[in-house]
């Protein structure tokens, strides 16, 4: 086992554990209910019977940090991407959970005793989601992405887990832009457009440069929050139209059968979002206090990296904005989901986590409708790391009520 276990790689990433040489891994390509394709991991100790799922929307969890932990603890670990990994310009989160179900499927098929959903950061919304949807009759689930696109979950075998477990989870995509967005925008095609009234970075408001932390009076968190409401609900308005103009080309392509009409209908139709890591509690470390460091999951500078590449829902389609972005139309929500989440389930919060605080924690557990649920928490950060250096891992010590959870179940 690599010596590499407790320090931490550039930035926000944990170095890559090797796994026990006894680990059998195999790829598996799998085709979806309906007809895409996405590719999983498997490894597999000897002797496991119960078998580990993680998957994200966008992000390939392959190599993610809990994997050599699982394994070692004689779990089988299985790893899977949706059908555009890495790239959420078009990213459907009802098309992503039909993606999930195929891995949900592949693993009953290969003969586990059991399957325990494991979702961590925007994995535990989608793993509620789909938990949510699968425990309906198919007839009662989803028809339709939030655009209006035809999605066929009613089609779609999607088997519940054995359990669930969520290692701190975020309140999904679209929570996280209302928390995230910089009110201060004026002009949605200038990044670097700003209202001084609104900026969250400007003295003026009681902003400090790190480390110091900030404090914001409760009058600019009030107006602040009303304006991210606002600059949400204008970007809305742009998408809907996009969608509802293509959807009008559509129509007209079926019924005359003209090119131009099509082409209207399936040229890209993108929202660009500028300035995405201004949630205030990044710097102002007495909102919902924690044990979090300064700063957000994007850098120790959110004043800095606000207005970089680097961000949620900065480049994608309307009908993605609608399905995965929008707080007000996605239905990837985990509180919203929560309440159909009712296989025995485990809620870990990570006590430094900067996407997910104590305040959504008690939010989830209060929403959750296991009847089997137990909730911990323990010292990590959001991707796992130590909270200070040389301490454990939040890895490490998300492990100490994980092994002990599947234990006693599976």
């Amino acid at each position: 086992m690599s010596q590499a276990a407790h320090r931490l790689g550039e930035g926000r990433y944990l170095e890559v554990e090797e796994l026990p040489e006894s680990t059998t891994t195999t790829i598996h390509h799998l085709t979806t209910s309906d007809g895409a394709k996405v590719t999983g991991v498997l490894r597999v100790p000897p002797g496991a019977r119960t078998v580990v799922t993680l998957m994200h929307p966008r992000a390939d969890l392959t190599d993610h940090g809990l994997v050599p932990r699982l394994v070692r603890s004689s779990y089988a670990v299985w790893t899977q991407g949706s059908r555009s990994p890495n790239n959420d310009l078009n990213l459907i989160h009802e098309q992503a959970i039909i993606d999930y179900a195929a891995g949900q499927v592949f693993l009953r098929q290969a003969g586990f005793e059991h399957v325990v959903q494991l979702g961590h950061s925007g994995g535990g919304t989608l793993s509620a989601f789909y938990c949510q949807q699968a425990a309906l009759a198919p007839a009662q689930r989803l028809g339709t992405a939030p655009s209006g696109r035809g999605v066929g979950l009613a089609d779609t075998d999607m088997p519940l887990p054995d359990g669930v477990m969520f290692v701190a989870p975020h309140p999904g995509q679209g929570e996280l832009i209302r928390r995230m967005i910089d009110p201060s925008v004026v002009d949605e095609s200038d990044p670097m457009s700003v209202d001084p009234a609104l900026d969250p970075f400007n003295p003026d408001h009681g902003f400090r440069d790190a480390p110091e932390s900030t404090t914001y009076d409760q009058a600019f968190v009030d107006r602040y929050r009303f304006a991210q409401e606002e600059r949400v609900a204008r970007i809305d308005a742009r998408a809907q139209a996009l969608v509802a103009a293509s959807g009008v080309a559509n129509r007209a392509f079926k019924r005359d059968g003209l090119a131009q009409d099509r082409r209207r209908a399936i040229a890209p139709s993108l929202v660009t979002v500028y300035r995405t890591d201004a949630d205030l509690r990044s710097v102002d470390l007495s909102m919902d206090p924690s044990k979090r460091p300064y700063g957000s999951v994007f850098g120790r500078r959110p004043d800095l990296t606000n207005y970089g590449l680097v961000g949620f829902g900065r480049l994608s389609t309307a009908e993605a904005w609608m399905s995965t972005w929008s707080p007000n139309t996605t239905n990837a929500s985990f509180l919203g989901c929560a309440p159909g989440v009712t296989v025995p389930t485990l809620l870990v919060e990570l006590t430094g986590d900067q996407a997910s605080y104590p305040s959504d924690t008690a939010a989830f557990a209060d929403a959750l409708g296991a009847s089997d649920l137990t909730v911990d928490a323990v010292d990590g950060t959001h991707f796992g790391g130590p909270i200070r250096p040389g301490e454990p891992t939040g890895y490490d010590n998300a492990m100490t009520v994980l092994a002990p959870w599947l234990a006693q179940r599976f």
